[in-house]
């Protein structure tokens, strides 16, 4: 169950020539596939590039009309191996995944298929999501198109340069033999905007049809000596051809005037950020039209070195933008014109801040001190001048509390570790591993379990060195998705072949859900294109993992941790695997509240659970919230002039999963958690028992208050 459904919108994939599409750019991506002819796509949907594999999912009818295959993907490597089908046969494949850290995963496939070249246009859409928008580590791309010679696209972020980039990636890897890598940002995914769109083209020849002429050609197999003469071709041949194409067709861009004594060289994704900040220094208006050169390069590798020197000819100084580190573009921007032996004098990393993204403020400040040093005459007098107007950006930093990311109201992995902890409090602290997905959020505040992540389904390999029989045994964690993605072989093959005495905890919440709720194989729904159903403990046991505990309701924190200790502290021979598994609730609020709302609105019976705290038994010690963190859970203070303290108290985001109570049942807390059912639409004998009981609740409170001591002049 995907967390965004795109079954609307993907109709106006159908759309052709003279015809109009408006709509986001992650669509535009997908209609331009089809629209070029492409014969197979796909991609790793655990990982979060805004959609696009959500989006292929839901036009899976569309792509079987044209002859195209979609395949959901295992990991990244699986994904770039697909692009196999290109090497031989005159087939336009794509596949997408997650930028710096989903490139390394398909390193190995990628590296190989750069070697042997491609005949059919093979495309790489990566979600480069570098800057404040990552959820990961800040690295580029780049670095690896260089590494094996993959050409790089960065479009302008704008639906006619997305779908035009997709065109000519596709032409360009068939032209050089060369696969392509089209580098999408966030916010292209998002922008919105129309372009005109044409027929959608079923391909040429479909893979179903290249199965009946199998072809094969020894010369792209990469094994010694064909190995060292891909390298020759790649230089003597193929980065020449590159060059020639992106100078003859294009697809690198110039705006601005002709000539001038300084210009701007750019990344395409930049374009929108440069283009704002010329518009607030009065050198743009509106429509885009600049008095300052600039040169767009929608392909940042390679680079068009006699472009590139025709455009600095006669400048005496050059803005380089590029975002991110280490400064590729500029080093190699350098080197041409050294080589060259041209006076421009070019600035880049020495204006812009070497890392961090380059938002609004960043560019409108770098782009105003490039130009007051080099161009000072081309500026309005009013930005000459110094603002000393400007207010001062207060800090913030001692009145606003940090928020750190944390689970979901009633997410099932929150009484996984309430229960490590209570086993800590019993047995000391354990060296502990995490890994990628919502589970790392139990690294921060209140849990503060687990202190390195070292990659996708890599939790419990991280642990390896600490594996060799010691004082406690280490506990690592590692998601479903993370478990079908490569820890099965690379996590818990590798405990198990090693004869770890550690123990691993499976997070199984039926998804991979911190990308989007995508289905996994161990899912528990049925999905009428994917094969489900297929348990994580099978797989265990199918690779040999002699202990094994399956717990099928992660709220009971009192078997959790019965379940952790005995793992923790039993003689059986290890590995020591525990699968916790319970829906994730998100997705499962997703499912069943308009299913209710519903219900309701027809008049249905509908029972909601609820739960608060009985203020006149809270403690006030809060020892429930430091095991618990649930957003639902918070502070109230009372009336009472005899209580100063803040009293636990449950808001109405609360989705009735029931783990405060829990928490507080198996922590031996005080017993102020109580559960109420609201019931929608009740029958006749309850709405009289309702009354009847408010009749005789009201009766017993008026009495108690009759009796009670008054503090206001009055008898009571």
């Amino acid at each position: 169950m995907a967390e965004r459904s795109f079954k609307a919108e993907v109709e106006d994939l159908r759309l052709g020539d003279g015809q109009t599409f408006t709509g986001e750019g992650i669509l535009a991506i997908t209609k331009a596939l089809l629209e070029n002819g492409v014969g197979y796509v796909g991609g790793y949907q655990g990982a979060p590039i805004s959609h696009l594999m959500d989006v292929l999912a839901d036009a899976q009818d569309l792509m079987g009309e044209l002859g195209v295959r979609f395949e959901a993907n295992a990991n990244e490597a699986a994904a770039a191996a697909m692009l196999a089908a290109s090497v031989h046969y005159p087939i336009r494949g794509a596949v997408t995944f997650k930028g710096s850290v989903g490139v390394n995963v398909a390193s190995d496939a990628l590296a190989n298929l750069a070697s042997s070249g491609v005949n059919g246009g093979a495309l790489v859409i990566v979600g480069e999501d570098y800057g404040e928008g990552s959820s990961i580590m800040q690295e580029r791309s780049h670095a690896f198109a260089m590494k094996s010679q993959f050409w790089l696209l960065d479009p302008r972020p704008n639906l006619p340069s997305i779908v035009k980039a997709v065109g000519d990636g596709f032409e360009l890897s068939e032209a050089t033999n060369t696969p392509v890598m089209l580098m999408v940002r966030i916010r292209s995914c998002h922008v919105t905007g129309s372009f005109a769109t044409r027929d959608n083209k079923r391909p040429p020849l479909t893979v179903r049809e290249a199965l009946s002429d199998p072809r094969r050609d020894f010369s792209r197999v990469v094994l010694p000596p064909m190995s060292y003469a891909h390298e020759q071709d790649k230089i003597k041949n193929r980065w020449p051809a590159a060059q020639r194409f992106i100078t003859e067709h294009g697809l690198n861009e110039l705006f601005g005037p002709a000539d001038g004594k300084v210009g701007i060289v750019l990344q395409g994704g930049m374009y929108n950020g440069v283009i704002r900040a010329l518009q607030r220094l009065g050198l743009a208006n509106l429509h885009g039209d600049t008095d300052v050169p600039l040169y767009v390069m929608n392909v940042t590798y390679p680079i068009a070195d006699q472009e590139f020197l025709k455009f600095c000819k006669d400048k005496k100084s050059v803005l380089i933008v590029e975002e991110g580190q280490p400064e590729f573009i500029e080093q190699g921007l350098s080197t041409i014109l050294l080589r060259a032996g041209l006076p421009v004098k070019l600035h880049g990393k020495d204006t812009f801040p070497m890392a961090g993204e380059y938002t609004g403020q960043v560019m409108l400040e770098a782009i105003g001190a490039f130009l007051r040093q080099n161009a000072p005459d081309l500026l309005p007098a009013q930005v000459l001048a110094p603002n000393a107007a400007a207010p001062a950006i207060p800090d913030l930093s001692k009145t606003v509390p940090i928020r750190p990311p944390g689970f979901c109201t009633g997410c099932p992995e929150r009484p996984i570790f309430a229960a490590m902890k209570l086993v800590e409090k019993e047995l000391g602290r354990h060296q502990i591993t995490a890994d990628i997905g919502c589970h790392l959020f139990a690294t921060l505040p209140p849990f503060e379990i687990g202190g390195s992540t070292m990659g996708y389904g890599l939790g419990p390999a991280s642990n390896a060195a600490f594996d060799g029989g010691g004082e406690r045994r280490p506990i690592s964690i590692v998601g479903d998705g993370g478990f079908w993605h490569n820890g099965l072989s690379s996590s818990i093959g590798n405990m198990v072949f090693n004869k770890s005495d550690g123990v691993a905890i499976i997070v199984d919440n039926y998804y991979s859900a911190a990308t989007g709720g995508q289905d996994v194989l161990s899912s528990r729904a049925d999905n009428p294109t994917k094969s489900t159903h297929h348990p994580i403990s099978r797989a265990l046991k199918g690779i040999g993992v002699p202990w094994i505990r399956q717990i099928d309701r992660t709220y009971d924190v009192a078997r959790m941790r019965d379940t952790l200790r005995e793992a923790l502290t039993t003689d059986a021979p290890g590995p020591r695997v525990i699968v916790a598994s319970s829906e994730c609730m998100l997705n499962r609020q997703r499912r069943e509240k308009p299913l209710a709302a519903k219900a309701i609105k027809d008049g249905a019976r509908v029972e909601v659970p609820r739960f608060g705290v009985d203020e006149a038994i809270c403690t006030g010690d809060h020892a429930c919230i430091r095991l618990s963190g649930c957003p639902s859970l918070g502070l109230k203070r009372l009336d009472d002039p005899l209580r100063d303290d803040p009293v636990a108290s449950i808001d109405q985001s609360c989705v009735g999963c029931g783990n405060c109570g829990e928490v507080a049942d198996a922590a031996v807390l005080c017993p102020s958690f109580y559960r109420a059912d609201v019931i929608h639409n009740p029958g006749g004998a309850e709405g009289w028992w309702a009354r009847m009981t408010a009749r005789v609740i009201g009766w017993l409170m008026n009495r108690r208050a009759a009796g009670r001591l008054s503090f206001d002049g009055e008898a009571a």
